[in-house]
């Protein structure tokens, strides 16, 4: 077995468990402000109350193997991104502190303010998140000894800021989606609309960074020549993204939950496919990439790190999925909700 190989690919699965499970509680923050009143926020962040803070995480250990699997990409991402991370850093801590600090005073300016650092929070982290995958693909000014030679200004060109915005809409979809299942009444028949809308603008994004990504990285096809059977995913994307609107108007969140899950994984799967055996393309000579290989860790590491992960994600999973289990149904506002 390829150990290079299995954890760029587990990288992968741990990016799409992240960007699906902490992708609506960002949705739910995106579309905060939307809300009509204080009852129907609390109801926004009860929904996600049980689980934001366990699904986040996946972006946690998402770093950690990367730091121990690929220490040399870990290195430099952090180098390039310092700044992005830090305002990505300010941007989760002050979306856990406006979830639980807003319910302290019950005085409205307190709450007002909270409710828009949660929605300013939600927004930044998603539009950095996108931000990175664009320079990703994209690539980086990186030279000979692997070091980041670019500014903070490279990093926010306009086809990063497309992608950001698509990543967004995306979430935004996403979270509509997750709460329209988590509520009913007059607030789940106003969360309807947004779902028509948000996919909107996401349909519209979604056409506009592919059309640009073609022209722009034509290199981000060429494993397409070498495996076509990636055909067959870019399809499955296709027909998931298709039936996101068939699915809400026949009044299936369920499905359109499903379908918008697909989605996301499905496009973090053809990201990988984009870059794959690279993880940072230098934009300066192509020679001087990180790939999965020259970046790598030892191959002793990467297979203490494979046990590990064979005995420890089986009791991950099930933690997730006992939680989700036990926290199904719709919101109800109890005494000791936020």
């Amino acid at each position: 077995m390829d150990l290079n190989i299995l954890w760029f690919g587990l990288l992968g699965v741990l990016l799409t468990g992240y960007a699906i499970l902490d992708g609506f509680d960002l949705g739910v923050g995106i579309i905060h402000l939307a809300a009509r009143n204080d009852n129907e926020r609390r109801i926004f962040l009860n929904s996600i109350g049980p689980m934001w803070d366990g699904n986040e995480v996946w972006l946690v250990t998402f770093g950690g193997a990367m730091f121990a699997a690929f220490p040399e990409v870990y290195a430099t991402v952090f180098s390039a991104f310092y700044l992005p991370f830090m305002l990505l850093l300010f941007a989760l801590i002050l979306r856990a502190v406006s979830i639980e600090f807003r319910g302290k005073l019950m005085h409205d300016s307190w709450r007002r303010f909270w409710d828009f650092g949660f929605f300013f929070a939600s927004a930044l982290a998603t539009l950095l998140f996108g931000i990175a995958i664009a320079n990703a693909i994209g690539g980086l000014p990186i030279d000979a000894q692997k070091e980041f030679t670019g500014s903070f200004l490279d990093l926010v060109r306009p086809y990063p800021i497309v992608v950001g915005c698509l990543a967004v809409a995306m979430f935004a979809m996403h979270g509509s989606i997750y709460l329209y299942l988590k509520t009913e009444g007059e607030l789940q028949r106003h969360i309807h609309g947004w779902m028509w809308r948000s996919f909107g603008v996401f349909l519209a994004l979604y056409m506009l960074t592919t059309i640009l990504t073609l022209i722009n990285y034509p290199a981000a096809t060429r494993n397409f020549e070498r495996a076509p059977w990636v055909w067959i995913v870019v399809l499955l994307n296709v027909l998931a993204i298709a039936n996101i609107p068939r699915a809400i108007y026949h009044n299936r969140p369920v499905y359109a939950f499903a379908s918008s899950s697909a989605t996301i994984a499905a496009l973090v799967f053809l990201f990988g496919v984009a870059l794959f055996p690279n993880m940072i393309v230098s934009i300066l000579n192509p020679a001087w990439s990180l790939t999965i290989y020259n970046a790598a860790a030892s191959q002793k590491t990467l297979g203490i790190m494979s046990l590990i992960a064979l005995f420890g994600m089986p009791f991950v999973l099930a933690y997730t999925g006992i939680i989700y289990w036990v926290f199904r149904g719709k919101v109800q506002l109890g005494k000791f909700s936020y």
